[in-house]
């Protein structure tokens, strides 16, 4: 059963969604840009637990809270451990305020087509039982878009979208992310294709179902209008997708509706070798920029 308190911060609060979801692919140049070089541990339990230890600092830091956090994607990992002495789940939304997500796709299958899909979840149900049972509001799972190709963009979006209704049974709101590369050499015209394939699986919902969608910022500003007014979707998130930080706030501010999920954008200034005081201090300098692009519309 959907939290009807979540899901009206989720389809109404001024703020955006932090991605804390960096998974095993990614983890090692997240701990790099954080300062932990991949000598500084042994093995992937390690690797994890160091990891684990920088998203709670997030989370505790003064400055991360629903003011302007209103969600948080959580890794599984993630979400099985504690934040001072409660499941982070838990810890999120009574102590903070933040909604919690988990990414619960198993990484990209090879490119075919112009796209990646997601590679099979044959655990997902099981995973997605957990996760109610945890307090998770919704999940998040994300593909790839490399060019243009009708017949892949249609692949991706039907995935997405069969997916999503597997999540939806579970009583679980989903995130559908078909991610359009910012390296794409037709990312406009890829940009029209996925919202039309969009629009149609959107038509297709039962009546009264929701989701919510996580898009590259487009390269035409409001383009995604259209999605972001229609009576199925929650909300339409922004990935940051390898722009600075600066360049996604600014292009994100140029899209009415639109808010942030940012993952290497939001923690890009943190370092391990941080005081206290000074990584809070740049976590909401960060926090502050990232809203600003996400409330304040040019």
């Amino acid at each position: 059963m959907v939290d009807a308190k979540q899901k009206s911060q989720m389809a109404e609060k001024k703020g955006f969604i932090a991605a804390l979801d960096q998974s095993g692919g990614s983890t090692p140049g997240a701990l790099r840009l954080y300062g932990i070089a991949d000598s500084g541990y042994s093995g992937d339990e390690e690797m994890f637990r160091l990891m684990h230890e920088m998203r709670v600092r997030i989370m505790t830091a003064p400055s991360f809270s629903g003011d302007k956090v209103i969600g948080a994607i959580l890794f599984e990992k993630t979400m099985d451990g504690e934040a001072q002495g409660k499941p982070v789940p838990a810890y999120l939304w009574e102590d903070r305020g933040v909604v919690p997500f988990l990414k619960v796709d198993k990484g990209l299958a090879a490119e075919e087509n112009g796209v990646q899909l997601m590679k099979p979840m044959p655990d997902l149900d099981a995973l997605l039982a957990r996760a109610v049972k945890k307090g998770i509001f919704g999940t998040k799972m994300r593909s790839v878009i490399a060019s243009a190709d009708k017949t892949g963009i249609a692949a991706i979006v039907k995935q997405q979208f069969e997916i999503g209704r597997q999540i939806l049974a579970h009583g679980l709101i989903p995130i559908i992310e078909p991610e359009v590369s910012i390296k794409s050499p037709t990312k406009q015209e890829a940009e029209a294709i996925l919202r039309d394939e969009i629009t149609k699986e959107l038509d297709a919902l039962p009546e009264g179902t929701q989701v919510m969608l996580k898009l590259t910022i487009p390269t035409v500003a409001d383009f995604y209008a259209p999605l972001i007014a229609h009576k199925a979707v929650i909300r339409v998130v922004a990935l940051s997708g390898g722009y600075s930080r600066a360049d996604a706030c600014e292009k994100l501010s140029h899209n009415h509706g639109m808010i942030a999920s940012f993952s290497r954008a939001l923690t890009e200034d943190l370092r391990v070798t941080m005081s206290d005081a000074e990584f809070d201090a740049s976590l909401a300098a960060t926090i502050d920029q990232i809203y600003a692009g996400s409330v304040n519309k040019a």
